[in-house]
């Protein structure tokens, strides 16, 4: 035993030690102002002490804190998944083959925002932003250039989509088949996460409730005829990147994904049914150690969701499955080589909590789409920290560390607190009505602006140690002539394609819209009778009507 208590080292070695040195601050938090002690030991781990088969356990088992496979990346390392997309299809189909050449190993898709909310192409509300944030797919003839060459029966795909996920998802699965492929042979995620959109992101189109049966549907038909579908990607990312905490980020992802999961269940549908294939997509933000905490909270929460509220039994089910992605809002402008520091700490939290895919920002995404060198770079970052850093060696290595278990601890139960408050009002749905999260985040985000501008928060080369630079040269930019090229090729296809077969195919999505039918397969009929984005968005938004901007206060 120690020859004396914690108390009792503060009292005789600490203080004095920090009385030393007046420039450091004696008290010190987390980014969510968990408070951060300078000694950690077994009596942190909290008053109902370290139950290791119920708190901890081993990797591959229930609760899963340490994480979902028993082997984790001795089996096989995360999927290395560099988000891509921007010009046109064409462009962006060159970019996949050259990331993909270079060692990545999954595909991600960033679609611009006319796509995103479901307008076409040459739509009014779409001048100015094609192309700009990412890929414009406005018809089958843009989801089948943008896989030109890429076999979709044999790559695994994520689609970062939500307002329009039901037809991505079916602009993907008619590429697919004109390649030969069957949908059982698909394997992938569509992100279909359309909560968040009306908390922290904004590109939603319809109103909760419909939207909340467009998400539904897609877990029905894809249980059904493409199992090996990821159906959700349910995220915490966009919320934190707007403000929020990281026990927010947990609580309200978990609140959604509560809500997600009610609405299937209430559809009719069995919840060992459609929950294996259920996935999460998280941020991993600056702060090592709360980001690598938060990480096996996440998983140690949903277990228990999934187990003691939704009486899941196949462990499947139970398994938080998640992507991870850096944080785009720590990427400062100013000095963008720090950019790669920032991201290569957050890409090793996300790795040291268990992420099965990672994504890595560039150095110049504070000022421009990245350039093919700084993806390089980044995707470099991913295979340097895999193959030569030894944090792959071993499983969950910072499992046992006194504060990793008291932090993983300290969220989980902050944010169970949060989704209690959550559930009193009437589940995510009702508290999204009322304003809730966003009020919180912006309360969050109002709270971390004001430490950066007191100096209370170092953001170096911004408030702290800024140098006179030069500007950077070499950026990426998108040339208008590539959306006169995709307006062009749009309209082409609307004079050639049949025309009484597009009608057709959209009079009977309009019937399944007014009805309780499953909306996926006459969704699918239209995008094989090359209907375009916009006209299907639109007879959804006549049967569903639009959503108008939340207020949060």
């Amino acid at each position: 035993m120690p020859s004396k208590d914690k108390q009792q080292w503060r009292e005789e070695t600490l203080s004095p030690a920090v009385e030393r040195y007046p420039e450091r601050r004696e008290s010190f938090e987390t980014d969510s102002g968990l408070p951060i002690d300078a000694l950690y030991a077994p009596e942190d781990l909290g008053d109902r002490g370290y139950d290791y088969a119920e708190d901890i356990g081993f990797p591959g088992e229930f609760p899963y804190t340490r994480g979902v496979q028993p082997s984790a990346y001795r089996g096989r390392v995360w999927t290395m998944r560099q988000y891509s997309g921007y010009a046109t299809a064409e462009d962006t189909n060159r970019r996949f083959r050259y990331l993909l050449e270079q060692g990545q190993t999954g595909l991600s898709v960033a679609f611009d925002l006319p796509t995103q909310i479901g307008y076409d192409s040459d739509h009014p509300l779409a001048k100015g932003e094609v192309g700009k944030v990412g890929v414009p797919i406005s018809s089958l003839e843009d989801m089948e250039t943008l896989f030109d060459g890429i076999p979709l029966g044999r790559v695994s795909t994520s689609m970062t989509i939500n307002a329009t996920a039901s037809l991505l998802l079916c602009f993907y699965i008619a590429a697919a088949k004109r390649q030969g492929a069957t949908p059982d042979q698909l394997n992938g995620t569509v992100q279909n996460d359309i909560l968040k959109e009306y908390i922290a992101r904004g590109t939603y189109a319809y109103p909760p409730r419909p939207s909340m049966r467009l998400v539904v549907d897609v877990f029905k038909y894809c249980a059904e005829s493409v199992p090996r579908w990821n159906t959700i990607s349910i995220s915490g990312y966009h919320m934190r990147e707007a403000g929020a905490t990281a026990v927010q980020e947990l609580a309200f992802t978990f609140a959604n994904g509560i809500a997600y999961v009610q609405a299937a269940l209430d559809a009719g549908l069995k919840v060992d049914d459609f929950a294996p294939r259920l996935s999460f997509f998280f941020v991993s933000q600056n702060n090592l150690f709360e980001e690598v905490a938060k990480f096996r909270a996440a998983r140690r929460i949903w277990a228990r969701i999934m187990r003691d509220r939704f009486g899941a039994k196949d462990p499947r089910s139970m398994m938080l499955r998640f992507h991870t992605q850096t944080a785009g809002v720590s990427l400062t402008a100013q000095q963008p080589d720090n950019n790669v520091i920032r991201c290569t700490v957050q890409a090793l939290a996300a790795i040291l909590g268990g992420s099965q895919s990672l994504h890595v920002n560039s150095r110049d995404e504070a000022l421009a789409l990245p350039t093919e060198e700084s993806a390089q770079l980044s995707l470099r970052t991913q295979q340097i920290l895999a193959y030569e850093s030894g944090a792959a060696d071993v499983v969950d290595p910072l499992g046992g560390s006194w504060y990793i278990e008291s932090l993983t601890n300290d969220l989980e139960a902050q944010a169970l607190d949060y989704i209690n408050r959550i559930d009193d009002m009437g589940g995510a749905v009702a508290a999204i009505e009322n304003g809730f999260q966003m009020r919180e985040i912006g309360d969050a985000a109002y709270r971390h602006r004001q430490e950066v501008e007191s100096g209370d928060r170092i953001i170096v080369g911004v408030n702290r140690y800024n140098t006179e630079e030069p500007p950077v040269e070499g950026l990426m930019r998108v040339d208008e002539e590539a959306a006169r090229q995709q307006i062009a090729r749009l309209e082409r296809l609307r004079r050639e394609r049949d025309g009484e077969a597009a009608q057709a195919a959209l009079a009977r999505l309009t019937d399944a819209a007014r009805t309780d039918a499953n909306t996926v397969p006459a969704i699918l009929e239209c995008v094989e009778a090359y209907c375009t984005l916009g006209e299907m968005s639109g007879v959804l938004r006549e049967a569903f009507g639009e959503q108008e901007e939340l207020a949060a206060f």
